[in-house]
């Protein structure tokens, strides 16, 4: 092979470098939050939850060197993911990582953890601000384009509480908890309508079903932060809505299973540690023997998922299946 072939492929590759890379490092983040949270049920976590950390930030750091060198050397490539229907939606994921990092961080250094949350929540400002404002004065988009990786811009607003209440921004929290849960509302209703009435989710989105169950299990650990840590009926409902939808995506786990790797596999997983926190914080608040039980299985499910995850990429990228033209 020529040094010109060689260049080329790697010319190729970093221009193919999507934002989606970003799904890798929030499901890193979700999982060591998980993981850090769950040491009550299994004390060998702790350490475990430390490595994951300096893991994640590892990634999280390469996976941002590498986007914006793409973005230096490609801004048309940015451009084009910013007008594409489906992708637009994955760049909040930067904000969501600094959010789940903030909350990581609550119990390791709470200076750290106000920084990654202001960080985080001027970012999801900005982008839910032109996200929506572009959804709104689009021309191309069609309902065919609509799947519930939508849920990505709003779902940031609903994390920023977790973290803000602690740190004193009550106010804060409920606006952007306001913003997230109606917009939430209002997308899930299209997303509905989207899979009952029209063609199918393509094959390589397929895995964003599992983000149907995330804006209620984490739209339940927000709001018990904001009622003060109570459970109420209200609390109930986002907790119990998140386990039906759970449970109903498991249902598609043997069609799930059969389909080819793509990098949209990460979808599988900071869903499933947003339902496993929920189900967490749900024990610690009923002492029910039923919710450790789940959370012991959402927390092994977890594990599996990660796994899973990390080897099939491992091998795609070995195989050159990584940054390849859509």
């Amino acid at each position: 092979m020529t040094t010109e072939a060689v260049h080329g492929g790697q010319h190729n590759k970093l221009r193919n470098f999507h934002i989606t890379f970003f799904a890798i490092v929030l499901g890193m983040a979700g999982f060591t939050l998980a993981i850090q949270k769950a040491q009550g049920l299994f004390s060998p976590f702790k350490a475990t939850s430390d490595i994951l950390l300096y893991v994640t930030l590892g990634m999280f750091v390469l996976v941002s060197l590498v986007y914006l060198t793409k973005a230096v050397t490609h801004p048309d490539t940015i451009s084009h993911e910013w007008n594409h229907p489906i992708k637009i939606n994955f760049f909040p994921l930067v904000a969501k990582i600094f959010l789940v990092l903030s909350v990581v961080y609550l119990e390791r250094n709470m200076q750290i953890s106000y920084y990654m949350w202001v960080t985080g929540v001027v970012l999801q400002l900005l982008a839910s601000i032109f996200i929506i404002s572009s959804w709104i004065t689009q021309t191309h988009f069609r309902i065919e384009h609509m799947t519930p990786g939508w849920f990505i811009p709003i779902v940031g607003a609903i994390i920023v509480p977790i973290a803000g209440v602690k740190h004193g921004f009550v106010e804060i929290s409920w606006f952007f908890f306001s913003v997230g849960l109606i917009f939430w509302m209002a997308l899930f209703t299209i997303v509905m309508y989207r899979m009952v009435f029209h063609a199918s989710i393509p094959e390589r989105l397929l895995p964003t079903l599992f983000i149907l169950f995330a804006p209620p299990a984490i739209g339940f650990i927000a709001y018990n932060k904001l009622a003060g840590g109570e459970l109420d009926s209200f609390g109930r409902i986002l907790y119990y809505f998140s386990l039906f939808m759970f449970i109903l995506v498991l249902f598609r786990l043997p069609m799930l299973a059969k389909i080819k790797y793509y990098l949209s596999w990460w979808a599988y997983s900071f869903p499933v540690a947003a339902k496993a926190l929920a189900t967490l914080l749900m024990f610690s608040l009923t002492k029910d023997p039923f919710f450790k039980n789940l959370a012991i299985f959402e927390v092994g499910f977890l594990v599996l998922i990660i796994a899973i995850l990390l080897v099939r990429t491992t091998m795609a990228m070995a195989k050159g299946e990584i940054c390849i033209e859509d």
